[in-house]
Protein backbone atom coordinates (compact mmCIF):
# COMPACT_ATOMS: atom_id res chain seq x y z
CA UNK A 1 0.00 0.00 0.00
CA UNK A 2 2.60 2.33 0.85
CA UNK A 3 4.24 1.89 -2.78
CA UNK A 4 0.85 2.63 -4.29
CA UNK A 5 0.91 5.77 -2.30
CA UNK A 6 4.26 6.90 -3.05
CA UNK A 7 3.72 5.96 -6.88
CA UNK A 8 0.67 8.74 -6.31
CA UNK A 9 2.66 11.00 -4.60
CA UNK A 10 4.90 10.79 -7.30
CA UNK A 11 2.41 11.58 -9.97
CA UNK A 12 0.83 14.36 -8.37
CA UNK A 13 4.50 16.10 -8.07
CA UNK A 14 5.36 15.15 -11.69
CA UNK A 15 1.81 17.39 -12.78
CA UNK A 16 2.90 19.99 -10.92
CA UNK A 17 6.34 20.86 -11.97
CA UNK A 18 4.99 19.66 -15.40
CA UNK A 19 2.45 22.67 -15.23
CA UNK A 20 4.86 24.89 -13.23
CA UNK A 21 5.77 27.05 -16.64
CA UNK A 22 1.98 27.42 -17.07
CA UNK A 23 1.47 29.40 -14.19
CA UNK A 24 3.79 32.30 -15.49
CA UNK A 25 5.20 32.74 -12.07
CA UNK A 26 2.01 32.20 -10.17
CA UNK A 27 0.40 35.03 -12.43
CA UNK A 28 -2.13 32.35 -14.73
CA UNK A 29 -4.77 31.58 -11.49
CA UNK A 30 -5.98 28.45 -12.70
CA UNK A 31 -2.72 26.42 -13.38
CA UNK A 32 -1.23 27.99 -10.09
CA UNK A 33 -3.89 26.40 -8.33
CA UNK A 34 -3.42 22.92 -9.95
CA UNK A 35 0.68 23.40 -9.14
CA UNK A 36 -0.25 24.36 -5.68
CA UNK A 37 -2.66 21.26 -4.75
CA UNK A 38 -0.64 19.05 -7.05
CA UNK A 39 2.28 19.88 -4.26
CA UNK A 40 -0.02 19.86 -1.49
CA UNK A 41 -1.19 16.40 -1.93
CA UNK A 42 2.14 15.12 -3.23
CA UNK A 43 3.78 16.36 0.21
CA UNK A 44 0.92 14.59 2.22
CA UNK A 45 1.13 11.59 0.45
CA UNK A 46 4.98 11.00 0.88
CA UNK A 47 4.44 11.86 4.54
CA UNK A 48 1.84 8.88 4.74
CA UNK A 49 4.91 7.04 3.13
CA UNK A 50 6.99 7.41 5.28
CA UNK A 51 5.58 5.73 8.57
CA UNK A 52 6.36 2.77 6.91
CA UNK A 53 9.26 3.17 4.22
CA UNK A 54 12.50 4.35 5.50
CA UNK A 55 12.77 8.30 4.23
CA UNK A 56 15.53 8.10 2.71
CA UNK A 57 14.69 5.01 0.73
CA UNK A 58 10.98 6.79 -0.06
CA UNK A 59 12.55 10.12 -0.88
CA UNK A 60 15.10 8.85 -3.46
CA UNK A 61 12.15 7.29 -5.46
CA UNK A 62 10.16 10.11 -5.28
CA UNK A 63 12.86 12.52 -6.25
CA UNK A 64 14.81 10.15 -8.75
CA UNK A 65 11.51 8.52 -10.77
CA UNK A 66 10.16 12.45 -10.60
CA UNK A 67 13.43 13.58 -12.08
CA UNK A 68 13.51 11.24 -14.56
CA UNK A 69 10.10 11.85 -15.43
CA UNK A 70 9.20 15.60 -15.06
CA UNK A 71 12.93 15.22 -18.01
CA UNK A 72 11.50 13.25 -20.29
CA UNK A 73 8.33 15.04 -20.06
CA UNK A 74 9.78 17.98 -20.87
CA UNK A 75 11.53 16.51 -24.26
CA UNK A 76 8.71 14.90 -25.56
CA UNK A 77 5.90 17.00 -24.64
CA UNK A 78 7.65 20.35 -23.97
CA UNK A 79 10.30 20.46 -26.80
CA UNK A 80 13.22 20.95 -24.10
CA UNK A 81 16.55 20.14 -25.46
CA UNK A 82 18.57 17.32 -23.85
CA UNK A 83 22.33 17.70 -23.40
CA UNK A 84 24.57 14.93 -23.00
CA UNK A 85 25.76 15.91 -19.79
CA UNK A 86 21.92 16.00 -18.49
CA UNK A 87 21.26 12.60 -19.46
CA UNK A 88 24.48 11.78 -17.67
CA UNK A 89 23.00 13.13 -15.03
CA UNK A 90 19.43 11.93 -15.15
CA UNK A 91 21.41 8.52 -15.66
CA UNK A 92 23.58 9.19 -11.99
CA UNK A 93 20.46 10.15 -10.58
CA UNK A 94 18.80 6.74 -11.43
CA UNK A 95 21.73 4.86 -10.25
CA UNK A 96 21.88 6.80 -7.10
CA UNK A 97 18.29 5.58 -6.03
CA UNK A 98 19.12 2.11 -7.03
CA UNK A 99 22.07 2.23 -4.81
CA UNK A 100 20.20 3.48 -2.16
CA UNK A 101 17.81 0.84 -2.23
CA UNK A 102 20.01 -1.81 -2.76
CA UNK A 103 21.91 -0.86 0.32
CA UNK A 104 18.93 -1.69 2.55
CA UNK A 105 18.33 -1.02 6.32
CA UNK A 106 21.06 -0.86 8.65
CA UNK A 107 19.71 -2.50 12.11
Amino acid sequence: MAYLLLACAIAAEVLATSLLPRTAGFSHLGPTVVVLTGYGVSFVLLAQVVRTVPVGIAYAIWSGIGTLTVVAIGATLLGQAITLWQALGVALVIAGVVLINLGGQVH
